[in-house]
């Protein structure tokens, strides 16, 4: 059984890795960096919980429906940049390499887009849900 430290040990040791990918540390000697992201996470248990890591592609333009997560999701960007409006949480925000975003229990991703007509962009989900949920539904639907 995973429990929520394991889990979210787990994210931090990803995050860490995909946060340093591609970056050379000048003369070789490690600098002191800022988190890539800080949030605070829902009180919620992770018993009979598991994590689902996926990649979100966006083509040029793409603008995908509303919908909602079983759970909580952090993405993180991997290519392109991302405009997304998350319930809850204020107006629209555009989201560049590097950059990560959280989804709250049962909020609804009411805006999820490529921020180019011309550029791919893409995402690494990471949903953390109940074993068997239903990980994504259009907004107007119930899990």
């Amino acid at each position: 059984m995973m429990t929520r430290r394991d889990a979210f040990g787990s994210f931090a040791v990803l995050a860490e890795l995909l946060a340093s990918a591609g970056r050379a540390q000048a003369q070789g000697q490690p600098s002191a960096r800022p988190p890539v992201f800080k949030h605070d996470l829902p009180n919620v248990t992770l018993d009979d919980s598991e994590v689902t890591v996926s990649h979100v592609d966006y083509p040029p333009g793409r603008v995908g429906a509303a919908h909602r997560h079983a759970g909580f999701v952090l993405a993180y960007v991997l290519e392109g940049a991302v405009i997304a409006k998350i319930s809850g949480q204020g107006d629209e925000k555009t989201y560049t390499v590097g950059q990560m975003f959280y989804e709250q229990p049962g909020a609804t991703h009411e805006v999820s887009k490529n921020a180019s007509q011309t550029e791919p962009a893409k995402l690494l989900a990471m949903i953390f849900a109940k074993k068997g949920a239903t990980l994504t539904v259009p907004a107007a639907a119930r899990e």
